[in-house]
C-alpha cells in the first residue's frame, strides 16, 4: 500500500507559478511510476505529467514547456512545478501511483492504483 499526501495548491493570479508536492509513505516510490492528474468542475479527470521510475517524464501538450514533474526517491516525493499558469489550469490535481514499470509513464488513470486526495488550484485572470 501507497499513501499519498498532496499540497502546495492555492490561489494564484495568471502568469504565476506554484510548486505541487506529493508525500508517500507506506512503501519506497523508487521503483515507482508516478503521475499527476487534474479534474476542473464538470469534466473528466485529465493526465497532466507522469515520471517513471527511471526518470523519463511525459506531459499532456498543454502543459508542455510550464510545467516540470521531478522526483525524489531519497525524499519519496514527486513534485511538479506550474509556471506561466493559466485560468484553464484550474482544478484539483491528484497524485498517483503506478506501481508497474512503464516507461515512459502511462497517460491512463486505470494505470495508476494509489490516489492521494487532491489539492485545489485555482488561476485567476
Amino acid at each position: 500500500q501507497v499513501q499519498l499526501v498532496e499540497s502546495g495548491g492555492g490561489l494564484v493570479q495568471a502568469g504565476g507559478s506554484l510548486r505541487l508536492s506529493c508525500a508517500a509513505s507506506g512503501r519506497a516510490i523508487r521503483t515507482t511510476a508516478m503521475g499527476w492528474f487534474r479534474q476542473a468542475p464538470g469534466k473528466e479527470r485529465e493526465f497532466v505529467a507522469g515520471i517513471s521510475y527511471g526518470g523519463s517524464t511525459r506531459y499532456v501538450d498543454s502543459v508542455k514547456g510550464r510545467f516540470t514533474i521531478s522526483r525524489d526517491n531519497a525524499k519519496n516525493t514527486v513534485n511538479l512545478q506550474m509556471n506561466s499558469l493559466k485560468p484553464e489550469d484550474t482544478a484539483i490535481y491528484y497524485c498517483a501511483a503506478d506501481p508497474g514499470l512503464r516507461m515512459p509513464p502511462s497517460d491512463q488513470a486505470t494505470s495508476y492504483d494509489y490516489w492521494g486526495q487532491g489539492t485545489q488550484v485555482t488561476v485567476s485572470s
